[in-house]
């Protein structure tokens, strides 16, 4: 087994072994180009393979309103960081029914950010013991902090994750750390390390710089 998989398995048998009231709730934070969704997605299937019935949603099917994005201009790091998602909708179409008293009746998107219009995703009822693994930017703010059951911050440095979010082509902005293209997400990503500490906050930190070697640098699982 290679790192990577050694890894995924290592964080499926801490999630199994938690409980689920009446599903746990994950979080897969990062910053642009950290890997999060293929991350979620690998994780999501060695807990099947466990027999685990999983919920798969994105943060980005939670977008707010392009006038909302954008109300302190299309540049602004401060407009990305606070108003990139409508966490009120995500709460409570999503996080707050598959939670402690909650009625499992959910649905995984609300929002098109590409149409700027919403979406009439069906309603679906969890099982009970289902395990939610939600990837997405700036999941450890303050609004969101006490629904996670568990969750990963995916660390990646500036220099990595920039021209890798790049490089999943037209319209994912310069490979250039120092293009102004960017400015509105790198400074928007620090902007939220300051002010919401997600390192701090997550349940485990994993680095993952290297594609095929990630580890894990904080947290229990940690060595």
């Amino acid at each position: 087994m290679n790192r990577r998989a050694a890894l995924l398995h290592a964080l499926a048998g801490r999630l199994d072994a938690r409980p689920a009231r009446p599903v746990l709730r994950v979080a897969v934070d990062g910053v642009d180009g950290a890997g999060k969704t293929t991350f979620a997605d690998e994780l999501a299937e060695v807990l099947r393979e466990r027999d685990r019935t999983v919920i798969r949603a994105s943060v980005d099917g939670f977008h707010a309103p392009r006038a909302v994005r954008y109300r302190l201009g299309r540049t602004s790091p401060e407009g990305f960081y606070r108003d990139s998602y409508d966490y009120p909708g995500l709460r409570a179409a999503l996080l707050d029914p598959l939670g402690p008293g909650g009625s499992r009746r959910y649905r995984t998107a609300i929002f098109d950010h590409a149409t700027d219009a919403p979406v009439e995703t069906p309603e679906r009822v969890a099982a009970e013991g289902s395990i939610l693994i939600l990837d997405g930017l700036f999941l450890h703010r303050s609004e969101l902090r006490d629904v996670w059951d568990d969750s990963v911050f995916l660390h990646v440095a500036f220099a990595v994750s920039v021209p890798r979010g790049a490089a999943r082509g037209p319209g994912y902005g310069s490979p250039d750390l120092q293009a102004e293209s960017n400015r509105r997400y790198v400074e928007g990503n620090r902007l939220y390390f300051r002010e919401a500490q997600p390192q701090r906050y997550a349940g485990v930190v994993v680095d993952n710089n290297d594609l095929e070697a990630p580890f894990i640098v904080e947290g229990p699982l940690a060595s």
